[in-house]
């Protein structure tokens, strides 16, 4: 047999489905010849058809070089770049990348640590296949407190059917992503969104290697911090459970101190109006501006999430072959 029919007896034996993989880097130099390589290895072993788009978030490093470098290496494929015109963080980034891919099913890659074994995105695959528009890979060991400190608040306060946790990568159908655009063209958190748009979700844990664990620089932590906040802010109800918290403790201490000045008249004949007013007036005020601070969050994020028409800035998109 010849190497054309070995090929061509091969491709038969490969998926149908033309698959897209998004991959999200930010200074990640270190990691993209081996990560690329395996994710390509990979889905070209398994698919017809597929692409690979890298969405470059205005690294400061030689992340750019290193993926034209690692584009003229791979073979079956060519590899798309969307260069970012600056730092604007994984949600707007992963949204551009998105954009632009064309697969059946979209491989969603949020950052370059690769604490799996690369089988695990067939197999993340296939179970998509058995009726599930969204499944997630996601590490069994505990990761980051902040982000499990997160995630427990998150799904305590959201009410969400599918309960979010910290995943490394996942599998979403065309219909999904479709059902996500019509639902919000601007997409603050895409996990909450997709834990709400209605369509069938799971989730495949494996076992992880925290020795991969990618620390994050002072931008990202300052990036991810301010997500956290608007997710909690759109997606759950505690900022209106801390609005009626301080609003109902404000009215108990006045209330209490309120008493103790009618006490104080009655039983001794001094009135401290001095100090009780002060802690009337400090307390009142105190309250008045955490209500303020979140209403004004409200109206920024509203102002925001239906004025803003720029979703992301691209400066450029490049196709890299061999």
């Amino acid at each position: 047999m010849t190497e054309q029919q070995v090929n061509k007896v091969a491709a038969q034996d490969k998926e149908k489905n033309f698959v897209s993989a998004v991959i999200y880097i930010y200074n990640d130099e270190d990691r993209i010849s081996d990560f690329l390589g395996k994710i390509n290895a990979v889905l070209n072993a398994n698919f017809e058809h597929y692409q690979i788009i890298c969405v470059n978030d205005a690294s400061e490093d030689n992340s750019l070089a290193m993926i034209r470098e690692m584009g003229k290496t791979i073979k079956g494929t060519v590899i798309n770049v969307v260069n970012m015109s600056f730092y604007q963080g994984v949600e707007l980034s992963m949204n551009a990348g998105i954009d632009l891919s064309i697969g059946d099913f979209v491989f969603e890659f949020d950052n370059m640590v690769m604490d799996y074994d690369p089988d695990l995105m067939m197999e993340v695959y296939n179970h998509s296949l058995t009726g599930y528009d969204i499944v997630n890979a996601a590490p069994k060991k505990p990761g980051r407190k902040t982000s499990w400190l997160f995630y427990t608040v998150f799904n305590r306060y959201s009410h969400s059917p599918n309960p979010l946790r910290t995943e490394n990568f996942r599998v979403l159908s065309r219909r999904a992503i479709n059902r996500v655009h019509s639902m919000s063209k601007t997409i603050p958190y895409r996990k909450a969104v997709y834990a709400n748009c209605g369509l069938k979700i799971d989730t495949i844990e494996y076992n992880n290697d925290l020795s991969c664990t990618k620390a994050y620089n002072a931008e990202t932590k300052n990036q991810r911090k301010e997500m956290a906040t608007d997710s909690l802010i759109l997606f759950t109800n505690v900022a209106y459970k801390i609005t009626i918290a301080a609003a109902v403790f404000m009215m108990m201490a006045t209330f209490g101190i309120g008493i103790y000045t009618l006490f104080s008249y009655v039983y001794e004949d001094v009135v401290s109006g001095y100090t009780s007013m002060m802690l009337v007036i400090v307390f009142g005020f105190f309250g008045v501006f955490v209500i303020l601070a979140v209403i004004i969050k409200y109206l920024s994020m509203l102002m925001e999430l239906v004025f803003s028409k720029q979703k992301y800035t691209i400066e450029s998109v490049e196709t890299i072959s061999e």
